[in-house]
C-alpha cells in the first residue's frame, strides 16, 4: 500500500507562486496515475490536475489551467504541483492522490490512495 505525504503549502501573496510536493513510501509512483485535489467550502474534494503514470499526459481543471503545472519525478518518487499567479480563491487544503487508472480521472472516488493534505493560503 502506498503512503503519500504532501508538503510545500504555506502563506503567499496574491500573484505569487508555490510548489507543492507529494512523496511516496511503500510503492512506486511511476505505476500510478496521480492527481491533485483541493477542498471546497462544502468539504468536497475538487479536481485540480492529473498526470499519467509515465507523465506524458496531463489534465487540468479550467480554473487552474495556464497557472498550475503538474509534473512527476520518477527517480525521486515525487509528484509536484507548481502553482503560479495564485489567487485568494486558491486558498484551501490541497491533497495528492494515486490510482491505477487508464484515464486522467477528475473524480476523487476513483483514487485509492490519499495524503493528509497541505494548506495553501493566498493573501489579498
Amino acid at each position: 500500500q502506498v503512503h503519500l505525504l504532501e508538503s510545500g503549502g504555506g502563506l503567499v501573496q496574491a500573484g505569487g507562486s508555490l510548489r507543492l510536493s507529494c512523496t511516496a513510501s511503500g510503492g512506486t509512483l511511476s505505476t500510478y496515475t496521480m492527481g491533485w485535489f483541493r477542498l471546497t467550502p462544502d468539504k468536497e474534494r475538487e479536481f485540480v490536475a492529473a498526470i499519467s503514470s509515465v507523465g506524458e499526459h496531463t489534465n487540468y481543471a479550467v480554473s487552474v489551467k495556464g497557472r498550475f503545472t503538474i509534473s512527476r519525478d520518477s527517480a525521486k518518487n515525487t509528484l509536484y504541483l507548481q502553482m503560479n499567479s495564485l489567487k485568494p480563491e486558491d486558498t484551501t487544503v490541497y491533497y495528492c492522490a494515486a490510482a491505477h487508472l487508464r484515464d486522467l480521472s477528475i473524480y476523487p472516488g476513483q483514487y485509492a490512495y490519499w495524503g493528509l493534505g497541505t494548506r495553501v493560503t493566498v493573501a489579498k
